[in-house]
């Protein structure tokens, strides 16, 4: 199993905490144009807003770029009732803990 299958999972299950789980001690969060770097429990409270407003209808990978070994990129498309978002996933590796650093949904 990749390391990013549990964040996929987490996000087509709306779930905030479980996707908090990977995220870095301090995350940029960019909410369709609302930017800022918060810290790993102000990121899950923004993403539980968000998921609470925009329930997941679907997500899929449609980009993934892990040919350097300590940075990966991943893109993907999160589909709510309202809208369509891509969402851009920025992951570090380091001592073989994957955290996400940066996350963005920004609506299509």
């Amino acid at each position: 199993m990749a390391q990013i299958d549990p964040v996929i999972s987490a996000i087509q299950g709306g779930s905030s905490s479980e996707l908090a789980r990977y995220f870095n001690p301090s995350i940029s969060l960019n909410i369709n144009g609302q930017q800022g770097d918060y810290s790993k429990n102000q990121a899950e409270i923004v993403l539980r807003d968000f998921f609470k407003k925009n329930p997941p209808q679907g997500f899929a990978l449609v980009f993934k770029n892990e040919n350097n070994t300590s940075v990966s990129t991943y893109i993907g498309e999160y589909a709510s009732a309202q809208s369509l978002y891509k969402v851009f996933i920025k992951v570090s590796q380091a001592d073989n803990q994957f955290r996400i650093y940066s996350l963005d949904f920004v609506k299509s």
